[in-house]
């Protein structure tokens, strides 16, 4: 397995473990505002499904339509987690079909904010693998908030669950 495929399939452990401890919590608790970016809970988990979506399209080729990186749209938690585990299985097969040096080329798009940008499709994944887990940060430091911890999504914790995955 290859660090694309090990890293998406890390992103989709991890955003089922995190969702999976965040469908606790009251719905009062995940639309309450909050100070951070995106103003609540669900719309910080939101924006990091939304952004999936936006370079899922940048390595399709195909316009994504979305104008802001905050959607005035909210789904309600339940349809979020099945966005999420859609695109997070998308993501796995994609790193799957990945052949030879096709990782190494290169995907230009337009960012949301205005302005060309250009990059590899590895480095793309490694992008959404990442984005996700800053954003997975500011969500557990809500849950610290409300006195629930939140679970361990670390990588190393991972590879030690899942030890095929790491070679």
């Amino acid at each position: 397995m290859n660090d694309m495929q090990i890293l998406a399939r890390y992103k989709a452990w991890a955003d089922e473990v995190f969702l999976s401890a965040v469908s606790t919590l009251p719905d009062a608790e995940l639309t309450a505002p909050r100070p951070i970016v995106f103003g609540s809970l669900i719309r910080t988990l939101h924006h990091s499904c939304a952004m999936d979506y936006v370079w899922q399209c940048h390595l399709l080729g195909k316009p994504h339509g979305l104008t802001t990186r905050n959607p005035e749209h909210c789904p309600g938690l339940a349809e979020l987690i099945e966005k999420q585990r859609t695109i997070d299985a998308w993501y796995v097969g994609y790193a799957d079909s990945l052949a030879g040096d096709e990782s190494a080329q290169p995907v230009e798009f337009e960012f949301i904010g205005g302005g060309a940008g250009r990059m590899s499709r590895r480095d793309i994944i490694l992008h959404v693998v990442n984005h996700t887990t800053y954003h997975r940060g500011h969500a557990a430091g809500i849950l610290y908030y409300l006195d629930v911890f939140p679970p361990t999504t670390d990588l190393p914790v991972f590879l030690r669950q899942h030890p095929t995955a790491g070679g």
